[in-house]
């Protein structure tokens, strides 16, 4: 199994302010956990930047034409209350993008198997016409149309298993059939959205948790309500909004899972794309806010997919 890590420096360039918990540290502690002999065989890959034209996959031209208009020459320029821009985030943004699309290029041509985006700034949250929840632009929202435009991939689906449901993510795919959005996520917690009966143009399947409720009950809502929605929806392409801040360390969440349950699902979800797709699996870094844990958890996800 040949899994992809893509990376670029410039992702560390979108600088929040002081005490943020989207800090550019929670990249270096997960390259330092695979500096280990067990990842010496993941082939590291410097990302390339989305064009515009890319971003206007998801996002309306207005919106884009904003967060451009207003990135500052120093300091930081809010866009709303927990989501900023400094001089290099979008940059990092492009590049954050642009290693999602060229992880879906390197998997369809099959110089990859599988692939994880070491990215920032986050992407789930990101709504069509606005940022939110830390996130500029929906990383994997844009791959999944970049995945049906660009390679013909009818059906692409997108797990989330960040402790917070992905509102962008969920609106994007209500708007596009031959879209699968499914999500776990704590609720009632920010960002208020992810209802059970929630429905779209494409597929929605959403899991509300209740705090407290650890891998146990998680693992029976991928069990008994998404992975048999996504084998119903007979994906071409997977791609997983992969947050670690459903980690029972984590400061901003309480569904007290360990990194067990990152490899159980993980696990889980290549062994349903390796029936349906022929393993296309890419990952996109989205939460995870405990830097002492972060690395570990991102190490264990990915060992997963290098099986």
């Amino acid at each position: 199994m040949t899994t992809g890590f893509f990376f670029h420096s410039e992702c560390e360039g979108h600088i929040t302010p002081e005490k943020h918990p989207e800090a550019s540290t929670r990249l270096s502690v997960i390259f330092d956990h695979l500096d280990r002999p067990e990842y010496k065989d993941l082939k590291r890959i410097e990302a390339t930047a989305a064009t515009i034209e890319t971003l206007n996959l998801a996002h309306d031209k207005d919106y884009i034409q904003y967060v451009l208009d207003n990135v500052p020459s120093e300091g930081h320029f809010s866009l709303d209350d927990d989501t900023y821009l400094s001089k290099g985030s979008v940059l990092a943004a492009l590049r954050g993008v642009g290693a999602t699309c060229q992880a879906i290029d390197h998997i369809m041509d099959g110089r990859l198997d599988n692939a994880f985006c070491a990215i920032r700034p986050p992407g789930h949250h990101a709504e069509p016409d606005r940022a939110m929840g830390f996130c500029l632009f929906n990383n994997a929202a844009i791959g999944a149309l970049y995945a049906r435009t660009t390679h013909f991939c009818h059906r692409v689906a997108i797990i989330d298993f960040d402790v917070h449901h992905g509102n962008g993510t969920q609106t994007i795919v209500g708007r596009n059939k031959g879209l699968f959005y499914a999500s776990t996520h704590q609720s009632p917690l920010f960002p208020g959205t992810g209802h059970l009966n929630d429905t779209g143009d494409g597929v929605i399947v959403n899991a509300p948790l209740a705090a407290g409720s650890g891998g146990r009950a998680f693992r029976m809502a991928f069990e008994t309500r998404i992975f048999p929605e996504l084998e119903k929806f007979n994906p071409d392409f997977i791609i997983i909004s992969a947050g670690f801040d459903a980690h029972v360390m984590d400061p901003l969440a309480d569904l007290r899972l360990e990194d067990d349950d990152f490899f159980w699902v993980t696990d889980e979800i290549m062994k349903l794309a390796k029936k349906y797709c022929k393993g296309r699996v890419v990952s996109c870094l989205e939460g995870g806010y405990n830097q002492n844990i972060l690395g570990q958890s991102v190490a264990t996800h990915i060992s997963a997919l290098m099986q």
